[in-house]
């Protein structure tokens, strides 16, 4: 079972978390994480690119010319996609590029990503983190003192409104829950700064 130092918020080792192998332990698949991460990559896309097809431009209602015996070709409308001003044929129209993985695989991935922040020595477990008020210098105290000024992720057990409003002002420190952060987030982040309550939630959800 892995240990990891468990510090307070003034950055004081206070004792060590066991860590569940199950899920802070496994050799992390990174072919299932690059799935991952791609899908939520494509599920962040806005998709609303859009061009006007020939219904959708203005004008060509009446036919330009009659059918035969003026020694053009024939046409119907001069909004037609070959004719200036007509409309765009198979362009970009508004569509969602989300789509699902397997509940597994996504679990797979979570685990995959917090066992390589373990393995890496970028997890860093604090005992709680509670403010009084919403304060970004009070948060970023906190952080220096855990030495995490890098880019972090910042994971509490529940939503924890106070933290949230602190960080939120600080350059790369995003606040996330143990339910709602995502494999994207853990990638992207250099450390990942957990509750110990946090830390017994994502366990009781992946083990």
């Amino acid at each position: 079972m892995a240990k990891v130092k468990l510090f307070d918020q003034a950055g004081k080792e206070v004792s060590e978390v066991v860590l569940n192998d199950a899920v802070f332990g496994i050799e992390p698949n990174e072919s299932v994480v690059f799935d991952v991460v791609i899908s939520q990559r494509a599920s962040l896309r806005q998709g609303t690119h859009a061009v006007k097809n020939r219904s959708a431009v203005s004008g060509g209602g009446r036919k330009p010319w009659r059918q035969k015996g003026t020694g053009r070709a024939r046409q119907g409308s001069i909004r037609s996609p070959q004719w200036r001003g007509g409309g765009v044929v198979f362009g970009p129209t508004p569509r969602s590029y989300g789509y699902k993985l397997p509940q597994k695989v996504r679990r797979l991935a979570l685990k995959s990503v917090y066992s390589a922040k373990v393995a890496e020595e970028k997890f860093v477990a604090v005992d709680a983190l509670s403010f009084a008020a919403p304060k970004t210098a009070d948060f970023a105290k906190v952080l220096s003192a855990l030495n995490v000024d890098s880019k972090v992720l910042v994971i509490t057990e529940e939503e924890n409104k106070f933290a949230a409003l602190s960080a939120r002002n600080i350059p790369n420190v995003k606040v996330a829950t143990a339910t709602t952060a995502s494999v994207l987030d853990i990638v992207n982040s250099d450390k990942l700064l957990v509750t110990k309550e946090a830390i017994s939630a994502i366990e009781e959800v992946l083990a």
